[in-house]
């Protein structure tokens, strides 16, 4: 079983590319739909559109450079990542459980997918676990 706590879902998200030997299991839309149904993050098919697989790949790019070492990040990845995230809507819940004090809210599932993940990202940050993930960009 995988890990389904916020950092367990960043680390499993930079981790569909390998730069040691070059695999991305999101590369193409089936990859990008089988990675959001074992993660939870959607149910069933998805449509994903071209231009939507291109945001879930730049913004795990852009989440990868961030992590990377600091001398060796790719500035426009960051930007580009930036993007997304700044067009992904979540908003903040009463809950006092990190994992789930932030919620999608947008209604298409491809973008409410997305949205996780950058609600993924913010528990991360917040909690400081994001340094941790420092290590597993690879």
């Amino acid at each position: 079983m995988s890990d389904t706590s916020p950092a367990g879902l960043i680390r499993a998200f930079i981790a569909t590319y390998d730069s040691g030997t070059g695999t991305d299991t999101i590369v193409d839309r089936p990859g990008l739909a089988q990675f959001l149904r074992e993660h939870g993050l959607v149910n069933g098919p998805v449509p994903i559109s071209p231009a939507h697989h291109e945001e879930a790949v730049a913004l795990r790019d852009g989440l990868r450079a961030h992590l990377g070492e600091p001398g060796e990040r790719d500035a426009e990845a960051i930007a580009h990542a930036q993007r997304i995230l700044d067009g992904l809507r979540i908003t903040v819940t009463l809950e006092t459980d990190a994992e789930r004090v932030f919620a999608p809210a947008v209604v298409e599932e491809l973008r409410r997918a997305l949205a996780r993940i950058a609600a993924a990202w913010a528990a991360v940050v917040i909690t400081g676990e994001w340094r941790s993930l420092r290590r597993t960009v690879g």
